[in-house]
């Protein structure tokens, strides 16, 4: 085993038996080091890895932003691992869509209608309406189905849908040059918006399910990806 990762287990276990906590701060670098009885580059790259990971931030100097503290930032790092493994071809796009609609339809069916992340996707819905540009419209979109996934309440699945989305954020701006008229798509999509929304705010999880399962298939579709 690496040293490195003997570091990394060490702060695991302290993360598991609640020795570490979210807010709180690693020993120092040497500290660790000696503790360990590893090498100061080994926890150097350990924490490293942590900051990658959206466990850790890793902050120099004196003072209250000094030290290694713990946060806790899953969607950024799963993004990044996800956006590379596309770039690569590893993971086609259209598996990715279809993991989204997944986990999307299952959040959408189980949305509770009081959660205050549903004011948020009104609020997005607003702004959408503005008549923004692509890019902005899509980042508005973007938001628009994290909120719906936070009204679920799962940590994990918003955790995925996040990195799903950003990981084919870009590849969707791309795919709007396949499309006839930006408008009339943007038009359309902002009406099924509302759609889902309003089953949602009805308690009707099953349509919620069945409007968003066919809102992101036909907007794939009309762009050219897949066999929808």
């Amino acid at each position: 085993m690496r040293t490195h990762q003997l570091v990394l287990q060490w702060i695991e276990k302290q993360l598991i038996d609640g020795q570490l906590t979210v807010g709180g701060r690693l020993p120092a670098e040497r500290t660790l080091a000696e503790q360990l009885e590893v090498s100061r580059t080994s926890v150097r790259e350990a924490i490293r890895i942590l900051e990658a990971m959206g466990v850790v931030r890793a902050g120099v100097g004196s003072g209250p932003d000094a030290g290694t503290v713990v946060i806790a930032d899953p969607t950024a790092a799963l993004g990044s691992a996800l956006r590379l493994h596309v770039a690569t071809q590893h993971l086609p796009v259209a598996d990715i869509v279809e993991t989204r609609v997944l986990l999307e339809s299952w959040a959408a069916a189980r949305a509770r209608a009081d959660s205050p992340a549903l004011a948020e996707a009104a609020a997005l819905l607003e702004q959408m309406d503005a008549g923004p540009d692509t890019e902005d419209f899509l980042a508005l979109d973007v938001r628009f189905h994290l909120a719906l996934a936070e009204a679920a309440g799962n940590a994990v699945v918003s955790a995925m849908m996040g990195s799903l989305r950003e990981a084919i954020q870009g590849y969707a701006g791309r795919l709007t040059a396949n499309l006839p008229d930006w408008d009339a798509t943007a038009a359309r999509l902002r009406s099924e918006h509302r759609e889902i929304l309003a089953a949602i705010n009805n308690n009707d999880g099953v349509r919620a399910a069945l409007l968003v399962a066919d809102h992101i298939e036909g907007y794939y579709k009309e762009a050219g990806l897949g066999s929808w």
